[in-house]
């Protein structure tokens, strides 16, 4: 079969998300209330699927809508894009599958306990009745970007990194992916943002750096501020996708905030997911919010831009993005 990753912005079946189940701790109210109002939002516009662990299920039908459809199971955490399954399709005969990628918490992360989360994909899968791929290289689904029609964006210090991969070669990662998710260009961004390799850092997911917003159309993150270090970053970035030809590159400006009480923040509005016929986008109580929805707008013409307050889900180590998964229509 030749399997190919549909973008994001293809018809979805189901939006897939974990309920917080261990945020390095005993999960805050905050965190109950984030990822729910995200299951909430995005059940307004397709199904939904939530998977709970078995000592979360009382507490997560109080938060969660009725709409929305639970599946038991054991889990670590809650960040179900990274450690779930990355749904394609056959080319030929439209058949799901799943890409079962190796999930080893970011990089074997000294908190982190994964092996429950590296069963999600299987568990995912069965459910959907999709064929499982398994894939032996070590990945997230907040690593990759693609935009359907063969190019993919992904950054050296996750694929490549020594974290997750270090008997792999440039070539054999790129050989992987290109089997996996149908793709023929393979962007390599050098880094990702500076927090992200702080101690909850993913080491460079592409998913809160750019993104597709359709086949020609990248929307990548715009610090603004020289004294904040991803001012850097952006610039890197930028001189990159330029290389790109027939890409048009939006720039999305950073919130103004540019710290929290530990210090630069990595808030991106790039995190933002799309839904059938609507996108939920971050906002962090920042005068940029409106400006970032008025770019969406009109890059996603016909889908309502929601906005969501993912300040509790960043204080974690991510984004609405993070805690997504689409699964396409056949």
């Amino acid at each position: 079969m030749t399997w190919q990753m549909p973008a994001e912005w293809v018809k979805h079946e189901r939006t897939w998300l974990s309920f917080p189940s261990s945020e390095y701790g005993i999960p805050a109210e905050e965190s109950y209330v984030a990822w729910s109002a995200v299951a909430n939002a995005a059940s307004e516009y397709e199904p939904v699927i939530v998977l709970v662990d078995p000592k979360q299920e009382t507490i997560a039908k109080k938060y969660l809508s009725g709409e929305i459809e639970t599946v038991i199971c054991e889990l670590d955490d809650s960040w179900i894009r990274d450690n779930g399954a990355t749904f394609v399709l056959d080319s030929a005969t439209g058949k799901l599958g799943a890409v079962d990628w190796r999930f080893k918490g970011w990089g074997a992360l000294e908190f982190e306990d994964y092996q429950k989360d590296d069963l999600v994909a299987a568990i995912m899968a069965e459910y959907t009745k999709a064929e499982l791929i398994r894939s032996e290289l070590v990945n997230e689904g907040g690593g990759i970007h693609v935009n359907g029609s063969g190019m993919l964006l992904v950054t050296e210090t996750v694929q490549l990194g020594v974290e997750r991969n270090p008997d792999w070669t440039r070539l054999e990662v790129e050989q992987e992916l290109k089997e996996r998710l149908g793709v023929k260009d393979i962007v390599w961004i050098r880094r990702g943002l500076t927090r992200d390799y702080e101690q909850f850092g993913t080491k460079g997911h592409i998913d809160i750096v750019a993104c597709f917003a359709n086949e020609n159309t990248i929307l990548m993150h715009d610090q603004q501020d020289e004294n904040h270090p991803d001012y850097t970053v952006s610039h890197e970035v930028a001189a990159r996708l330029a290389e790109l030809n027939d890409i048009n590159l939006i720039k999305v400006p950073a919130p103004q905030i540019r710290k929290d009480s530990h210090g630069f923040v990595d808030y991106s509005y790039i995190n933002h997911y799309i839904l059938n016929d609507a996108v939920l986008l971050c906002a962090f109580d920042d005068p940029n919010d409106l400006v970032a929805k008025g770019i969406l707008e009109d890059v996603y013409p016909g889908r309502e831009i929601r906005l969501i307050d993912a300040r509790p889900i960043f204080a974690k180590g991510g984004g609405i993005h993070c805690i997504t998964q689409q699964q396409p229509a056949l």
